[in-house]
């Protein structure tokens, strides 16, 4: 029996961008129901409040798609009694310590041979794409596990916002949701209380000035084109949803009909 959660958003002190993915249509007029698919930022920082929140939603398994330079960062999660870890990375241990160095030390001149003129957005839909055409075996995975026995789960990666925001979305792409639906939800991460806190070396004003938060902005904004462009290489790739969960993920008529019992109202 699973719990469900208060129709207000908790406060949580130190897990950021948490939210109950409940509530959503199906194009076939059902609903995600509530207390079984949550997502969230890491939950490295959770306080005893926090973790005491997160033991109280019943949780069977906890995703998270952070890689190792993600980890080193900002530390494991905490552990939460009874509840089963799974590190699925998402993305490159080399990508993630290149990019969390250009974020906390780029100066703004690499910040602007990097980002300026579009390239930060460029770089963040080259990105989904490659995790939507080259991750099929990890949300494979995490899909046939969902319709096993996994949930109540939880998917973070280290914002809650691009690799669990696109293990979100094939969640709910896999369960019939309303295409503007899993793109609100995806949006929602853009709430100034939900956003990643960007750290930057040095304390001078330089270092988070006007210009410098804005090159860094697309990395750290959910927009509609980054989920967009993960929905063209679906299209693009395979067709179309039903050949790429079928064909891309391997996901039998059977096991997409246990998912939808056991995450659908």
């Amino acid at each position: 029996m699973t719990q469900q959660i208060p129709s207000t958003e908790p406060e949580l002190a130190k897990v950021r961008n948490f939210r109950d993915v409940g509530g959503l249509p199906t194009v076939d007029g059902r609903r995600v129901r509530h207390g079984v698919l949550f997502r969230s930022g890491h939950l490295a920082h959770a306080t005893d409040e926090d973790a005491a929140f997160l033991t109280s939603l019943g949780l069977h398994t906890i995703f998270d798609f952070r890689n190792a330079a993600d980890q080193k960062l900002e530390g494991p999660d905490v552990e939460l009694p009874g509840v089963r870890n799974v590190n699925l990375p998402l993305s490159d241990p080399a990508d993630g310590a290149e990019f969390w160095k250009m974020v906390r030390d780029g100066d703004l001149d690499e910040l602007r041979s990097i980002l300026a003129d579009g390239k930060g957005a460029d770089r963040m839909i080259s990105s989904y794409r490659l995790i939507i055409k080259e991750r099929t075996a990890e949300h494979s995975q995490v899909l046939r596990a969902l319709a096993d026995d996994s949930v109540p789960a939880l998917m973070h990666c280290a914002a809650g916002k691009d690799r669990a925001g696109l293990s979100v979305a094939v969640t709910l792409l896999a369960l019939g949701v309303e295409r503007d639906a899993i793109l609100d939800d995806y949006l929602k991460s853009n709430a100034k209380h939900r956003r990643y806190k960007v750290h930057r070396s040095g304390s001078s004003a330089s270092a988070y000035s006007p210009e410098v938060m804005e090159l860094l902005s697309p990395l750290f904004d959910a927009r509609a084109e980054y989920l967009s462009a993960a929905f063209e290489t679906v299209e693009e790739t395979w067709g179309g949803v039903d050949p790429y969960l079928e064909k891309g993920l391997g996901l039998t008529p059977e096991t997409r009909e246990r998912l939808r019992e056991r995450l659908l109202d």
